[in-house]
């Protein structure tokens, strides 16, 4: 083999090489790309369910809040006319400790109801984001 065909097939197997690594590197790159695109479709997929989730819960939250001073406002006219129909101081002294008692365990319980959707409404906000994150941690071990 001459010196010239030597050099030829040198640049052949190089040019074919450097062919080879160039297209598994566009490969991979474009895979990568992909695979980010995708990602970040799922994390604004699970920002918007997350934000959809916090707004439904403030929309239940507000509904019970109204509620609760609709409440309030009916047993204050009904607790003020039971006052001004009573006879006696006696009369004014045990509607006041009944209707106190009354307001607080209604009070305790509202707020009790309040708190539990609280709680539901930031746990169902937050699962998406949690998932997510979730999700990525898992794929860091994995790549490790």
């Amino acid at each position: 083999m001459s010196a010239a065909e030597a050099a030829k097939s040198t640049v052949e197997q190089i040019t074919a090489a450097s062919n080879t690594a160039f297209k598994d590197g566009v490969e991979k790159t474009l895979s990568a790309i992909n695979e980010a695109n995708s990602l970040s479709k799922k994390n604004l997929e699970a920002v918007v369910a997350s934000v959809t989730a916090a707004a439904k819960g403030a929309e239940t939250i507000g509904a019970q809040a109204m509620a609760l001073s609709k409440k309030t406002f009916d047993d204050q006219v009904a607790a003020a006319r039971s006052l001004a129909g009573a006879k006696s101081v006696q009369d004014v002294v045990e509607l006041q400790s009944t209707l106190a008692r009354s307001f607080l365990e209604s009070y305790m319980a509202e707020m009790g109801k309040l708190t539990e959707t609280v709680q539901a409404s930031m746990k169902d906000s937050m699962k998406p984001l949690n998932e997510r994150v979730t999700d990525l941690v898992e794929r860091f071990q994995a790549a490790r």
